[in-house]
């Protein structure tokens, strides 16, 4: 398994580096098949007058879905613990899935979601570090921007790749209609789920 450091703007230190490489070794116990597990680690400004704080990001690509997890401190060791520690978690839920899937005879992805998860999961934070696309106007808005690559899937399926990323929505293409969706999380075990129909230009102007 290739792990791969890197700092967006700094400089990742040889001994945060050990610290790493020692710690995403437990990956491969939980994901034996795991190809590469990327960490990157960024430094956010302060805002207004809150601490700058570190933002370490762990993405573990394996022949399957992505799993991936994040978390921000003002001490990029604690982040990163906290970040490896979630990303732990939710390879567990995948790996209990798999199980309760074996057992059932049925693939993954059709088992529930609350098969596997003892209690609902919490709204997560959006990921918004990506590239910076650019501002609207003459107002301080920044537009970032992320190209997502996807084969269509179910709507089950939807749901346990959003769940193994930690995000409270993910956009995907139904297989079963075409149509873009988005499927996100509401409260407790309720989830919601919008397609686009897309109009054509005639359509969308009347």
């Amino acid at each position: 398994m290739d792990v791969v450091i890197s700092g967006r703007h700094q400089t990742v230190s040889d001994r945060f580096r050990d610290h790493v490489t020692e710690r995403v070794g437990k990956v491969e116990q939980l994901a034996p098949r795991a190809l590469r597990v990327e960490v990157l680690v960024s430094h956010e400004p302060a805002r207004s007058k809150a601490k700058a704080t570190e933002r370490v990001e762990i993405t573990c690509h394996a022949r399957g879905p992505v799993v991936r997890a994040e978390a921000t401190h003002d001490d990029k060791y604690a982040a990163f613990e906290q970040a490896m520690d979630k990303l732990l978690e939710r390879l567990r839920r995948a790996n209990d899935r798999r199980r309760v899937a074996r057992t059932r005879g049925k693939k993954p992805a059709e088992v529930p979601l609350e098969a596997v998860l003892t209690e609902p999961a919490p709204a997560l934070e959006v990921d918004d570090e990506r590239d910076l696309f650019g501002a609207i106007g003459d107002s301080p808005i920044e537009v970032r921007e992320k190209v997502h690559q996807s084969a269509p899937m179910t709507l089950a399926e939807a749901m346990a790749e959003m769940e193994l990323v930690g995000h409270d929505f993910f956009l995907f293409q139904d297989s079963e209609t075409g149509k873009p969706s988005v499927v996100y999380r509401r409260q407790g075990w309720n989830y919601g789920v919008i397609h686009l129909e897309v109009a054509a230009p005639a359509e969308a102007a009347s």
